[in-house]
């Protein structure tokens, strides 16, 4: 099964061709009949974890004003508050339904913090509102709302940033440039890794749902379940129903460093091989996987490892290089190039905060240019997840079509490319 989304009609909508591009960054600073000041108007959506360090980030950045803190949660709504207060003099407005602050025309921007099942709704919705997007990573719950999430920025010339902070990080653009400025020769095969100490999340029991949390928002798009003790506020993560598991989690970043340096778009073929082996609890995605990707003339391998911290290069987080010359370790802010006998040449490094990749987002608002992460290149690097977890979850080998990019020969892998709505949730740009 496919999307109703047709290939040709997608490379129409998403803006592919350059004509089609250039004209959409040159318009993009539009915002309705006018063009944004020199402040930036933001609403943020999600605010218990990741949503409160956006928020310092963008408090951080003069001519910023935070209009609306949005969140299902009442507590969560109170931390945004609170975090927000103490950069910005004008207090922001509460909201449970992050969708009152879209109909709002002073808003230029929505921060997108929510889990990952909301992250391409969110993004459409705020889209056709006239408003652009900082969204966290993976870009979408399924490749379908990838697909639709161009779509919607091309046709209402939005902006939309996706949270690879690593895309501007000094250190990081360092060393992708000195790679392919040829720095260990050819590069023919990279591998990236992310390991944790993860514990059990337990056997959850459903109970009624706490008067803090406005439930059935917080499943919006997704379709109704029971409320469970030990799924929300992170436990979501790894649930086929709202979570990609630690691929889309934290995978996403050493993948996007991966196939930004390898020069890489979409692979040929694809296998998984894991399993939850730690713990017997609900925890549904692997706790241990192993990806590999080919590209044809390029390899790349994925290790994650949520419940295992150790990894050979002593880091929990990283991506390396491999060439006719040496090799080269990228961490989270820096990297370290070796010569053919493993023996450290050089390093570089630089800062490791959010702020570069929060102010390119604003300036490119301003400018109309695109920004580092923007949603077509995060949409390529968030595909290699999901087409990690099909793999995954079917157990066979994923192979796409070197045309149209989707998936061939496999009807249930096919199947995967997209997910079931609620009735009248279903994305729509």
């Amino acid at each position: 099964m496919s999307s109703p989304l047709h290939r040709r009609e997608f490379i129409k909508r998403s803006g592919l061709l350059a004509a089609g591009l250039s004209a959409w960054q040159s318009a993009s600073l539009l915002r309705g009949a006018d063009s944004p000041g020199e402040k930036i108007v933001l609403a943020v959506m999600g605010t218990n974890g990741r949503g409160l360090d956006l928020i310092a980030g963008f408090t951080a950045i003069p001519g910023v004003e935070i209009a609306y803190i949005c969140d299902v949660d009442t507590r969560a709504i109170a931390k945004g508050i609170t975090a927000t207060n103490r950069k910005q003099a004008k207090e922001p407005k509460g909201l449970g339904d992050f969708r009152r602050a879209l109909d709002d025309k002073e808003v230029d921007a929505l921060v997108i913090a929510a889990p990952d099942h909301w992250h391409g709704p969110a993004t459409i919705m705020a889209c056709a509102a006239g408003k652009h997007v900082y969204v966290e990573k993976p870009a979408c719950h399924n490749p379908h709302e990838g697909e639709l999430m161009i779509a919607a920025a091309r046709k209402h010339r939005r902006v939309v940033q996706l949270g690879t902070q690593r895309r501007s990080m000094p250190g990081i653009i360092e060393a992708i440039d000195k790679l392919q400025a040829g720095a260990i020769g050819p590069v023919r095969y990279a591998r990236a890794w992310y390991n944790n100490a993860r514990g059990t999340i337990g056997r959850g029991q459903v109970v009624p749902v706490p008067s803090w949390l406005e439930y059935s928002l917080w499943q919006g798009p997704a379709p109704e379940r029971p409320y469970h003790d030990n799924v929300i506020h992170y436990n979501w993560h790894w649930f086929w129903h709202w979570g990609t598991g630690e691929l889309g989690n934290n995978g996403i970043h050493a993948l996007d460093v991966c196939r930004w340096g390898l020069g890489v778009e979409f692979p040929h073929r694809v296998t998984s091989g894991g399993c939850r082996y730690h713990f017997q609890d609900d925890w549904e995605t692997p706790d241990t996987q192993v990806v590999t990707y080919d590209f044809g003339d390029k390899g790349l391998v994925w290790e994650g490892h949520s419940c295992d911290p150790y990894d050979a290069e002593h880091t929990g987080f990283g991506a390396s290089f491999y060439g006719d010359g040496g090799a080269m370790v990228v961490g989270s802010s820096g990297y370290r190039i070796l010569d053919g006998k493993g023996k450290e040449v050089s390093q570089g490094s630089g800062p490791g905060s959010d702020s570069p990749h929060q102010r390119n987002f604003l300036d490119c608002i301003r400018s109309g240019k695109s920004p580092n992460a923007e949603i077509e290149v995060g949409f390529k690097s968030t595909l290699l997840c999901h087409l990690g977890n099909i793999a995954q979850r079917t157990g066979r080998t994923v192979s796409l079509d070197p045309d149209t990019h989707r998936i061939t020969g496999d009807l249930n892998a096919a199947a995967l490319w997209r997910r079931e709505y609620r009735p009248g949730w279903e994305p729509r740009f």
